[in-house]
């Protein structure tokens, strides 16, 4: 038998985790003397603490832990490690992304933007449309364009989506996903939709949409600084996506932004009164 201090150091968990764990039924000793109440384990128990060790290294809930050594079948405790793995992967790949944006935001020169005007007519296309929580923003869009993909045979240019301003305002907002195509169907969710003719101010993201909200900020810093209103939905056109490549890197997005030119601010100074009045049509004689 083992005194607690000589297992603690055999398996370098500390006597106040190895009380804790007791206290939690996840690792109980091999004999609690009941005049001291001091603890006591066996040398078997350290395979078991040392298991222990590393799933908490990798933040395994202590609940999940104990899930995973009482279960008898190496299956399933295969599988619970596994899908713990996955969520820890998941924040690895969010972490990464949030590491890269703020690199970008922190860069002491940035590159100057390529913003193009383009005025887009008014085109009919096969969408899928909703209002849709901005947490449900990814699920939602992954849905509606697989269904666009099964009923869009011949699609005539790259997808795109439409995001209502009080998607971003309010956390909950119209969201239109589309495909061009010469014959919109009718199937399910997929139906024919006019979109209106726009003036827009155009630039790409490129790669993963971790940071698009960067190229959102840099564009709408262009639209400010050049004296143009916003008007209308994002419009975002998807040129290479996962569907085209899974190289991440290589994807594009084009970005957007509704606008029209304000109009020029109204003359001051001298004479400015009187030569207003003069072509004003209201004015006497007009």
């Amino acid at each position: 038998m083992l005194a607690i201090g000589e297992f603690s150091r055999l398996t370098h968990l500390s006597v106040r985790t190895l009380r804790r764990y007791h206290d939690a039924g996840l690792l109980e000793p091999a004999a609690v003397d009941a005049t001291t109440g001091y603890r006591y384990y066996s040398a078997d128990q350290i395979p078991i603490a040392q298991v222990i060790h590393r799933l908490r290294e990798l933040d395994v809930p202590l609940p999940d832990v104990q899930r995973i050594l009482r279960s008898p079948d190496p299956s399933t405790r295969a599988t619970l490690v596994a899908d713990h793995l996955q969520r820890l992967e998941a924040e690895l790949d969010r972490t990464r992304a949030a590491v890269a944006s703020l690199r970008r935001l922190l860069r002491p020169d940035p590159a100057p933007l390529d913003v193009e005007l383009r005025a887009v007519p008014a085109t009919t296309v096969a969408a899928v449309e909703d209002d849709v929580a901005h947490e449900e923003v990814l699920g939602w869009y992954a849905g509606a364009m697989a269904e666009l993909d099964a009923v869009v045979r011949e699609p005539t240019g790259a997808p795109g989506g439409l995001y209502d301003n009080a998607l971003f305002e309010d956390g909950r907002g119209h969201l239109l996903v589309y495909r061009p195509t010469a014959a919109p169907p009718r199937s399910g969710r997929v139906h024919p939709v006019t979109l209106p003719a726009v003036e827009l101010a155009v630039t790409t993201h490129a790669g993963e949409h971790d940071d698009i909200d960067v190229t959102y900020g840099e564009l709408g810093t262009w639209v400010v600084s050049n004296a143009l209103a916003v008007a209308g939905p994002v419009r975002e056109t998807y040129l290479v996506g996962p569907r085209d490549t899974p190289d991440p890197g290589a994807w594009r997005t084009e970005v957007g932004w509704p606008v029209f030119r304000m109009a020029p601010p109204v003359p001051r100074g001298p004479g400015a009164v009187e030569r207003r009045a003069r072509t004003s049509p209201s004015s006497p004689g007009g």
